[in-house]
């Protein structure tokens, strides 16, 4: 046994995230109607604040590994953090939308469509984004040249040849009976590459060598397939009332998921193999016990 209670760390982060955030968007403001309250609906709606948490610790490798210490690194990543959790909130917002999944429930409570309207949901969602990036460029505890390597790393990650790449061939999967390897790098941009903005984004925020910067990658790579990987069973297998959303959603949109070319347990084992292969990419490095706990916390996770 490790000692590490995973779920005690990820709360505290997700308070640590919370608090960071309410701070983000400013409440409502009767000149713009309900955008504000729509913005924050969604993104105070709590959820697990994986994105921020991998930001920290990562900050907090990167600086044990290179004689920075650990606190100081932890604030240089806050405002990273509150960015890649606005642009994941964003693209929840959307994806949620009648034109993408048309989905009713979030965490388990209506959507943001439902609640606010579609025009406006659209526009909280473009709201989160462009906020994202104001709130990286403000960061204060790091040089210039580390925000703008994070502003670039961020919209590498969000935007066509990332996350949004990824949501254009995940609609096409509704349609085209795409093969495994497009699968995973549909996989790879709409869900992993916003991972991986998480991890180098703590990276840079600790000061990270290439090696650790190169294990984060790696590391991401792993955790995020692994993490799409037991969503697709979730979608399946899983308790609409633990989940907070339908369950056969997949399945209804004729979506193509790992379910779709290999067994739940075929699945299983290869989230396995994923888990284990990030594990091992930060193992030797100082300080990355967390990290590999939570790639096993991830693998069983029941939401």
């Amino acid at each position: 046994m490790s000692g590490i209670n995973i779920e005690e760390l990820l709360t505290s982060c997700a308070q640590l995230t919370q608090t960071a955030l309410e701070r983000c968007v400013r409440p409502s403001d009767a000149r713009y109607g309900v955008i504000h309250d729509a913005m924050r609906y969604s993104l105070l709606s709590g959820g697990k604040r994986l994105r921020p948490f991998l930001t920290f610790e990562f900050s907090c490798l990167a600086a044990r590994n290179n004689g920075v210490d650990p606190d100081s690194a932890m604030q240089a990543a806050l405002p990273f953090a509150c960015a890649v959790e606005m642009i994941h909130t964003y693209s929840l917002i959307h994806d949620d939308l009648p034109c993408m999944d048309n989905d009713d429930l979030r965490r388990g409570k209506p959507t943001n469509h439902k609640v606010y309207g579609e025009a406006n949901a659209l526009l909280a969602g473009d709201g989160l984004l462009t906020r994202a990036f104001g709130v990286a460029a403000s960061n204060p505890c790091v040089d210039p040249s580390v925000t703008a390597r994070a502003i670039a790393l961020l919209a590498d990650c969000a935007g066509e040849d990332g996350m949004i790449g990824g949501q254009v061939l995940d609609l096409l999967g509704e349609s085209e009976k795409y093969d495994l390897s497009t699968l995973e790098l549909t996989q790879a941009l709409k869900t992993g590459e916003l991972i991986r903005c998480a991890c180098l984004l703590g990276c840079y925020a600790g000061g990270a060598s290439e090696a650790v910067i190169e294990a984060a990658e790696r590391y991401a790579l792993g955790v995020g397939r692994a993490f799409q990987i037991i969503d697709d069973i979730l979608d399946v297998e899983g308790d609409e009332a633990v989940l907070g959303k339908p369950v056969g959603s997949d399945a209804q949109s004729c979506k193509i998921t790992f379910l779709s070319h290999m067994t739940v347990s075929e699945a299983r084992d290869y989230a396995k193999r994923l888990t284990e292969d990030a594990k091992a990419a930060v193992s030797a490095l100082e300080g990355s016990e967390v990290l590999c706990e939570l790639a096993d916390y991830l693998l069983t996770r029941q939401k």
